[in-house]
């Protein structure tokens, strides 16, 4: 097997690795801009990713989901930057965490790292506190400025985690429910809604594969509300246009679609809608 080339680092000691960001600040405001550039005042010649700014304003449980479903995808030492914050100013926590995986990741501590950090296998945790690195007048409405991006591109650079604030025993935890089997049905629900309408359950590939073997792989049919028996099929390509239809997407979860179309408008549901899977008669 050949040997993993080690990670090069530029000049000044900082890993080669991005600095990725994901919030729910949208596109039209100069919030993200401000950002990178604060980054850019401290690290000029780090590379600068948008995961996305189009997270549902005030959703922790989508920025969550979403920041989770991208870490492993990104270089080892990336840093990740994940403001959806709608606790911004009250006595939540501005965090950092270093994770075995290598994966270093900045936010607000009210669960939008957590699913993330959890994959990645959590090593330290601490409060950024250090007024070194954070900017010299901090807001109670844009510490995505004034605290979290100062401390990515900090950390980015070579600084120490310890050196950001106090380490803390504990983070904030985001619990997605599990889809739960009652005899011949698998009871979920829709935990996320993507840009394309598609809702997505909290039925996971392993799951539903356990469930239908346990049924002898009889064929499965997937219920929403408002919305007859669905058949899980491979590709949306292999229904009519406009039909909806069942599938296993890319998060490696169940998802309602509807071909051509947008699902979420189709149905009206959006999170929160149960999704139950039984068995064919």
């Amino acid at each position: 097997m050949p040997s993993r080339e080690p990670r090069r680092k530029n000049s000044s000691g900082a890993s080669a690795a991005p600095i990725a960001i994901l919030t729910d600040f949208g596109y039209r405001d100069h919030y993200v801009g401000v950002m990178k550039g604060v980054i850019a005042t401290i690290a000029p010649i780090v590379r600068v990713i948008d995961i996305t700014h189009g997270i549902l304003a005030q959703s922790v449980t989508a920025g969550a989901i979403a920041l989770a479903q991208s870490w492993r995808f990104f270089p080892k030492r990336t840093v990740f930057v994940a403001v959806v914050d709608p606790g911004v100013g009250t006595s939540r926590l501005p965090i950092a965490i270093d994770t075995r995986a290598g994966a270093r990741f900045v936010g607000p501590d009210n669960g939008v790292l957590y699913l993330a950090a959890k994959d990645a296998g959590i090593r330290r945790l601490v409060e950024l506190r250090a007024s070194k690195y954070r900017l010299a007048t901090v807001s109670s409405t844009f510490h995505g400025r004034d605290i979290f991006a100062p401390a990515a591109a900090w950390l980015w650079k070579g600084t120490p985690i310890t050196a950001l604030g106090p380490t803390i025993a504990k983070m904030r935890e985001l619990v997605i429910e599990a889809a739960i089997q009652r005899g011949k049905t698998l009871e979920g629900k829709v935990i996320y809604v993507d840009g394309f309408g598609n809702l997505l359950t909290n039925i996971d590939r392993a799951m539903l594969e356990a469930f239908a073997a346990s049924f002898r792989a009889a064929p499965l049919l997937v219920r929403i509300a408002k919305g007859t028996s669905m058949e899980i099929f491979q590709a949306y390509g292999d229904v009519p246009s406009g039909a909806p239809l069942a599938t296993l997407g890319s998060f490696g979860l169940l998802e309602i679609a509807v071909r051509d179309g947008n699902a979420a408008c189709h149905f009206e549901l959006s999170e929160g809608t149960p999704v139950t899977v039984t068995v064919s008669k």
